[in-house]
């Protein structure tokens, strides 16, 4: 009896053995006008965790495939990429997108896919569950390397929460958190390419236009510097004179609070927080933000916080590892020709 059940034991573990050495992971490499997304490389990252082969999947029209391509091939670990071009892939509607990883995943024998927690992953990534009928499992922060077991923040990064993709999913689906896995590095790579055929879309679908801030600062999503401003700024006009040159001072992005988004000071492009952008930066300065809970979910994983608020019983004191009770209208411009001082 007991050599019997040694011997299943051994079966069921050289069993999951050869499951996790036949599953294969595939990373949606999001790009734009021949630049990779940088947050897609934190998204490698995740995927090569689970220790298998790890390939990535470019999309786009011709031009913007071959644009990305040559970058593409040099990410570390990758041994093989996929590309799709199409003119009905140029701006990654997921009414096109979905579809066509729905026909790669099982042509591929691909058993995860993995795409950062950006806006365009989180719009072809739930339309591509519902076609492929397997579960979403969004905005992961940890995964065991098992491949069905994921962590991934809840009630605005409160509480973790642990899961178990369900064994009738024949994919697993993931959108992964940026700012919780290191970027893959880029230089040593050399994957072989494969072109997939493109497939037919949603024709009822169609791009019209967009409407872009651009900014000479770096991006906020991938900035190693960012100063936030909150309501306390009371105008749009305050919101750039006081943090306008502190950022340029720091060579930082800006960003803002909802409560100053709301209140019309900063571009919705700007939020920080749970319903905003999740960022983790070397430096985050919050100068008049009170530390909302909803806030604090977009920034509090920043390696060092400075905050700035006259009320000393701000909540954005409990996690900033340099406080300064002070007005922020004589703080703020002080900070900064201190700071450009000493570059002088």
């Amino acid at each position: 009896m007991l050599v019997r059940a040694a011997l299943r034991t051994s079966r069921l573990s050289s069993l999951a053995a050869t499951q996790r050495r036949l599953a294969s992971s595939l990373v949606f490499l999001e790009h734009k006008n021949g630049k990779l997304n940088d947050s897609s490389l934190n998204a490698v990252t995740a995927a090569q965790s689970l220790g298998s082969d790890t390939a990535g999947i470019v999309v786009g029209s011709k031009s913007d495939v071959d644009g990305v391509l040559e970058e593409v091939k040099k990410i570390d670990g990758l041994t093989k990429v996929y590309t799709a071009a199409s003119d009905a892939y140029s701006h990654s509607l997921a009414e096109n997108v979905a579809p066509l990883l729905a026909s790669v995943l099982p042509a591929k024998n691909i058993s995860h896919i993995f795409a950062a927690h950006t806006a365009v992953g989180k719009n072809v990534f739930p339309r591509l569950a519902g076609l492929l009928d397997s579960s979403m499992i969004a905005d992961i922060v940890a995964l065991e390397s098992s491949g069905d077991v994921f962590t991934r923040p809840i009630y605005a990064g409160n509480a973790i929460l642990k899961i178990k993709s369900s064994p009738k999913d024949k994919f697993k689906i993931v959108t992964v958190r940026t700012t919780a896995f290191d970027k893959a590095k880029t230089g040593g790579g050399s994957a072989s390419v494969e072109e997939v055929e493109a497939t037919a879309g949603d024709a009822s679908t169609k791009y019209v236009s967009e409407e872009l801030t651009i900014s000479s600062r770096p991006d906020l999503s991938s900035a190693a510097r960012v100063v936030s401003g909150g309501r306390a700024l009371k105008s749009q006009e305050n919101f750039n004179k006081i943090l306008d040159p502190l950022a340029d001072a720091l060579g930082a992005a800006v960003g803002a609070s909802r409560a100053a988004v709301d209140a019309g000071y900063a571009d919705n492009s700007l939020q920080v927080g749970q319903t905003g952008k999740v960022v983790a930066p070397e430096l985050y300065v919050a100068a008049g933000i009170s530390g909302a809970i909803q806030h604090l979910a977009g920034m509090k994983e920043s390696k060092m916080i400075v905050a700035i608020n006259k009320d000393a019983d701000a909540p954005i004191f409990q996690v900033a590892d340099v406080g300064l009770v002070a007005d922020l209208f004589e703080a703020v411009p002080e900070l900064t020709k201190k700071i450009e001082g000493a570059k002088a």
